[in-house]
């Protein structure tokens, strides 16, 4: 791979990154409070993601400056997706705007319109049983090829 390639890489998954913050500043702001924990949330899945506390004020403060991004790997768009739900549950409180805003990106994301429910359901109860990223994957998986 060139330099180039790995670079654009790096460019592509930095902008998808920030993207997923400001989703999820969305999220978190959609009941109209933003909550300490949401913001606790926030800032761990930013460290996670690379995203410093700075560029993620500056997120929150310029959200019209980042472009929404699809991510292109299946894997991302599920992590986004259990990032969301997990935003949208964090304070023990699902209002119906959270629950349109997460329907929405898991349209945007690709899933079957016919299963997004039952995937934010089962996403949701995974995380409320204590269960981990990758065990909730893989049930998610086992639900679409179901």
């Amino acid at each position: 791979m060139k330099f180039s390639e790995i670079l654009n890489l790096f460019r592509q998954g930095k902008s998808t990154a920030k993207s997923h913050m400001k989703n999820l500043i969305e999220m978190a702001a959609a009941d109209g409070n933003f909550d300490e924990v949401e913001y606790q949330l926030l800032q761990r899945i930013a460290k996670r993601n690379g995203i410093s506390n700075g560029q993620l004020k500056s997120i929150r403060n310029n959200p019209d400056t980042v472009a929404f991004e699809v991510p292109e790997d299946k894997l991302e768009r599920f992590s986004q997706l259990y990032d969301l739900v997990h935003m949208m549950i964090i304070d023990n409180e699902v209002h119906n705007e959270e629950k349109k805003l997460c329907n929405l990106f898991a349209i945007k994301f690709g899933y079957p319109r016919e299963r997004i429910e039952e995937i934010i359901s089962t996403i949701q109860s995974n995380i409320g049983n204590g269960n981990d990223h990758e065990n909730t994957l893989q049930r998610v998986e086992w639900m679409l090829i179901s």
